[in-house]
């Protein structure tokens, strides 16, 4: 899966901000532009794992790969 990032550097802090637009609130930061894009790859991971939940009885619950 290839999803879109946007790297910021930030002269104040003087480190990066990495943001993915397409999954709202799903951001990151780094000392370097390397460090943040790693950081941003694990939250996204973490974004998109399954959460389990209560399923309404007699739902079938299903985990799909995208």
């Amino acid at each position: 899966m290839k999803i879109r990032v946007e790297l910021e550097y930030d002269p104040e802090s003087k480190g990066w901000s990495a943001v993915c637009p397409e999954l709202p609130g799903c951001a990151s930061a780094g000392k370097t532009e390397q460090e943040a894009l790693a950081n941003i790859k694990e939250a996204i991971e973490l974004y998109l794992e399954p959460v389990p939940e209560k399923s309404t009885p007699g739902a079938k619950s299903v985990i799909i790969e995208v």
